[in-house]
């Protein structure tokens, strides 16, 4: 078994199809630095299907099960059926998924399922077209993703799983409407606590609104019970409705860090790979795997930098002053 420096296992792999997206969340990409003129990756910089495919083998070996396709937007990428069948057909990957802000999931709903997709997750901060608008950067209003969750449900892409990132004064009030809304329907929400990803969202603590804060407020409106962690490496603290109509879950990277059992590593866009969400650099495969490294050169260096990971920045935060590590950018290497 494949572990780091901490005894962690490798069983996550988040792989960023793209670094393009066609929404500017401010805690992504605010739509003052990623203007209109932002340049992303050039497509020789991208890594192909046939690469991803080669990588995620790799990291398959080491001892990944789950693997996630993540952007930017990952449904701007051309063709992405293609990919997810390959991936599908890959011995050992358990559990293949993919995360969407939803804007063309309804589209391509029902090809992603035949590819061999088994579920998504949809990010959704809000269900006021105000607060919505705000949130995605562009104006869009949230009726389209919800009918693309519909959608998405219709073809079988569950259990469905709604993200809305907290920021406190933004859209932490309308947290309890999106619980009514999606309770008893199968569809798990799940709170992210506003987290310093990249350099460039502007973080502040004070704009973090805590998961048992949040809890809290939902309790009193529909009481709920925790449940635990499914296995070893979840990052979301689960709970479930009293009544027995659903759970929700909680993700705490801030308040309650969940360092000592992470068991993720993430593939960017251009072929680096990421210990940790808040890394300041990945190791290159690309340029290697071009250069023409065999695999077993490869996987030596996917395995030698696991088990040289140290990574729980989220536990040593408050020793951290925001802005001062530098840290790659979220749509690089997804959420």
């Amino acid at each position: 078994m494949l572990l780091d420096t901490f005894k962690r296992p490798i069983r996550d792999l988040r792989i960023s199809v793209t670094d393009k997206c066609n929404f500017r969340c401010p805690y992504c990409m605010p739509i003052e630095v990623f203007g209109e003129d932002f340049q992303f990756s050039p497509k020789g910089d991208v890594l192909t299907f046939e690469e991803i495919e080669r990588l995620t083998r790799l990291v398959v070996r080491a001892g990944v099960e789950k693997v996630r396709l993540t952007g930017g937007e990952p449904l701007l990428r051309k063709d992405l059926p293609s990919l997810i069948k390959e991936l599908a057909g890959i011995e050992g990957v358990r559990d293949l998924t993919l995360t969407t802000n939803g804007w063309f999931l309804a589209q391509h709903a029902v090809a992603l399922k035949a590819a061999g997709l088994n579920r998504v997750t949809v990010s959704l901060d809000s269900l006021d077209e105000q607060v919505f608008a705000k949130m995605n950067g562009r104006g869009y209003g949230p009726a389209r993703v919800l009918e693309a969750i519909d959608a998405a449900i219709a073809a079988g892409l569950t259990p469905l799983k709604v993200n809305a990132v907290v920021k406190r004064g933004d859209n932490d009030q309308q947290i309890v409407d999106l619980v009514r809304h999606f309770k008893g329907t199968g569809v798990i929400p799940r709170f992210i606590e506003y987290m310093d990803v990249g350099n460039r969202n502007g973080w502040r603590l004070d704009h973090v609104v805590p998961s048992r804060e949040l809890a809290a407020r939902i309790h009193q409106v529909f009481p709920i019970e925790p449940t635990g962690r499914g296995y070893r490496g979840e990052v979301a603290e689960r709970y479930r409705f009293v009544d027995g109509s659903g759970e929700i879950g909680f993700i705490s990277s801030i308040s309650q860090p969940f360092c000592g059992d992470c068991t993720r590593a993430r593939l960017s866009t251009d072929g680096k790979f990421f210990t940790c969400l808040f890394s300041g650099d990945g190791t290159d495969l690309r340029g290697p795997m071009r250069a023409g490294a065999s695999d077993e050169e490869l996987f030596a260096r996917i395995a030698g930098t696991w088990r040289k990971r140290g990574d729980r920045y989220s536990e040593q935060r408050t020793a951290h002053t925001p802005g001062v590590t530098r840290k790659v950018e979220m749509y690089a290497i997804g959420g």
